[in-house]
């Protein structure tokens, strides 16, 4: 039986200047390490003996119309007149059993004509990453890209190592991104801007109406999307316009990270150097590629100086709205259903104090969930005198404890925990992959057996950096 999909093509038939045709580079010995077999069956894909081959870019299903898109972006607050899929090719485009369009994308399948002078290919090591992390996202119900099927490729990557290779596909309900505009916008190709705009509209945002419309519905995604990071501790590290996609799903797993100890200013991605995408900074960089946005769309408002006015009202509101986002989803970490504003302090005293003794972020909101997190806390007379503000803010609640329970994982891909599982993988053993990748699909719930992976890193375990893998 071989495997087929139910493909649909939309993005392909906008046209050349879009994207470049590019079959996949086909893996030499390929080799399913993994197959989600839930969301298969959700993208009405019949799973066949072919999948390696499918997924290791070797065979091409019927259907598909392989390609590599183009887009520009600034990365770390820098401008690149053209990037592009420089190491994945979009297969083609299904549409799901809940009547979604999904793009399936194989990540790490060679060089294409956006590769500059990368290879193209992925080793395994950001593939696994990639696959648990995004797979955990959507467990954790963040907006994001999932992970179909990672494939051991046969073939040597040559890194500051030689390592193993492998291709992760990515679904995804789309890959345009604020970069797709900017490169229309940039080039004044103001045709294809417009037809992009249409493109968009129609696929995400068909409630919405032309371009001050589309601005609006992607930043209001943006603006639910990274308070949702923030209340798991999550950073992504690398929120480079190329990074950000217009449908408001995390996209790129490169450098990111969970935070353990609590630190506002955390930095993990080895390449962010000068702390712009830190934890903290990840709402006014949100608002800053929301800018970028709004730049490459006024070419196509009547009125350029009225547009510009207007988006920057836009803007300006945009905090706010952050704001009430991150006040609702910390709230909800408390058992608040509906917040004050004043309970904006309540939160950041607590996370003050975590800060201030070193608390791990994941834990000590779990603990709460059982009604005291004192033992997170080294502090012990400042935690009891906010402790005692708390029970008296949440007394009235209907069950504080049941909203508390959906919204305070008790288990998170830690890094010490996905870099332990990388480092046995390259030596062949796939099962601590296997076994963190089941434990992190119900995080919400305390399953026995799991209690090695919800500890803190010891001293010796820390990872103090992670890496794009490029």
């Amino acid at each position: 039986m071989k495997t087929t999909f139910p493909f649909d093509n939309s993005f392909a038939q906008l046209g050349t200047g879009f994207f470049s045709y590019q079959m996949p580079e086909p893996s030499p010995t390929p080799e399913l390490i993994a197959y989600n077999e839930s969301l298969g069956s959700e993208l009405g894909i019949d799973a066949g003996d072919d999948r390696a081959a499918i997924f290791g870019g070797a065979l091409i299903p019927d259907g598909a119309e392989p390609l590599a898109q183009l887009y520009a972006g600034h990365q770390f607050g820098n401008y690149n007149p053209q990037l592009g899929d420089g190491r994945a090719v979009l297969l083609g485009e299904v549409v799901d059993i809940n009547g979604n369009r999904r793009d399936i994308q194989l990540k790490g399948s060679g060089r294409t004509p956006y590769s500059r002078s990368g290879d193209g290919k992925a080793w395994l090591g950001p593939v696994l990453r990639e696959y648990v992390v995004s797979e955990a996202m959507h467990a954790l119900a963040i907006p994001t890209t999932r992970a179909l099927a990672a494939v051991r490729t046969g073939e040597d990557i040559y890194r500051e190592a030689i390592l193993p290779g492998a291709i992760v596909t990515r679904v995804a309900a789309s890959h345009i991104r604020v970069g797709t505009f900017q490169v229309f916008a940039a080039r004044q190709q103001i045709d294809k801007l417009q037809e992009l705009c249409d493109y968009t509209l129609a696929r995400h945002y068909q409630h919405a109406n032309g371009p001050e419309g589309l601005l609006q519905a992607a930043m209001d995604a943006q603006a639910k999307l990274i308070p949702a990071w923030m209340g798991v501790g999550f950073i992504h590290g690398v929120m480079n316009t190329d990074n950000c996609q217009i449908a408001g799903e995390t996209i790129d797993y490169g450098p990111c990270a969970f935070m353990d100890a609590f630190a506002s200013d955390r930095v993990f991605s080895s390449i962010d150097r000068m702390a712009r995408y830190s934890y903290a900074n990840q709402p006014d960089i949100a608002i800053w590629n929301m800018a970028q946005l709004a730049t490459s769309l006024v070419p196509l408002m009547p009125d350029a100086e009225a547009a510009v006015e207007r988006f920057t009202t836009m803007l300006h509101k945009m905090k706010d709205h952050l704001r009430a986002e991150w006040l609702a989803v910390f709230a909800e970490k408390l058992g608040i259903s509906q917040p004050y504003i004043e309970d904006g302090t309540l939160i950041a005293d607590l996370l003050d104090l975590m800060e201030r003794c070193g608390s791990d972020f994941t834990n000590t909101f779990a603990a709460l969930n059982h009604g005291s997190a004192i033992d997170e806390v080294t502090d012990r007379v400042a935690y009891n005198a906010w402790h005692h503000r708390w029970s008296n803010r949440i007394k009235d609640e209907n069950d504080p404890k049941a909203l508390m329970a959906r919204r305070n994982p008790v288990i998170i891909p830690r890094n010490h925990r996905i870099e332990q599982m990388i480092t046995a993988a390259v030596e062949g053993d796939f099962a601590p992959f296997h076994r963190l990748n089941a434990a992190l699909q119900t995080p919400f719930e305390d399953c026995e057996g799991f209690d090695d992976l919800k500890r803190p890193p010891s001293t010796e375990e820390i990872v103090p950096a992670t890496f794009c893998g490029t």
